[in-house]
């Protein structure tokens, strides 16, 4: 992520990888929320069908605004 940072490298030897670290928790949250309140269907998925798509872990996703909906 961040190369030639020597800056970044001792941070991250002092306080260790925190952004790593959220991420990981951020991940464990989820799937036991998920265990205990599924995510919401949308409608017209048939079940069986994941109601939103996977995400590979760490990456942002973009998501499509519906038409009016007055966000930019």
């Amino acid at each position: 992520m961040f190369q030639d940072s020597p800056i970044y490298d001792r941070l991250v030897a002092e306080r260790g990888d925190v952004p790593a670290g959220v991420r990981r928790e951020a991940d464990r949250l989820r799937r036991e929320v998920e265990a205990v309140i599924p995510p919401p269907r949308s409608p017209g998925v048939p079940d069986g069908l994941p109601a939103v798509p996977p995400s590979r872990p760490g990456q942002w996703q973009r998501v499509q605004q519906l038409p009016g909906s007055g966000a930019p």
